[in-house]
């Protein structure tokens, strides 16, 4: 009889699992639908607030709003390959590419950098400055 009664209880639970289940994707499903719907009317009362004065275009209606939205999406895409998780996995690939390694520089030659424009650096623009103009004149 003990049998029986877990039996009992665990296809009960597996139902209440099933059915919340299915009522949550219901209720995502409508969610979806009705974000759908208010996107569309909001793109439509956007374009005709703004683009018949800005731009003389003539009004939409709703579905030529969807129709715009949709273009839009195509042309501009759906914003799905550049999220935070991709910029994780491209710097992880970059720190383990080793091919890399033999092209780059050392940059600590660059801290004596300032010094050398002051002492030769500005001599040496004035010399090349004077050679063109020499050029220049020549010609």
């Amino acid at each position: 009889m003990e049998y029986k009664n877990s039996v009992e209880q665990r296809m009960e639970q597996k139902m209440k699992y099933y059915v919340t289940k299915v009522v949550k994707v219901i209720f995502f499903i409508i969610l979806g639908i009705a974000i759908a719907f208010l996107v569309g009317y909001i793109v439509m009362r956007l374009w005709n607030w703004l683009m018949p004065d800005l731009f003389g275009l003539p009004q939409v209606g709703y579905w030529q709003a969807i129709g715009i939205l949709l273009l839009a999406k195509i042309i501009f895409g759906f914003g799905g390959g550049d999220g935070p998780s991709s910029k994780k996995n491209k710097s992880k690939k970059w720190s383990k590419n080793k091919k890399c390694d033999s092209l780059r520089k050392d940059f600590s030659e660059w801290k004596h950098y300032d010094a050398f424009w002051k002492e030769e650096g500005e001599k040496a623009y004035q010399d090349y400055i004077s050679r063109k103009e020499n050029d220049t004149l020549e010609e």
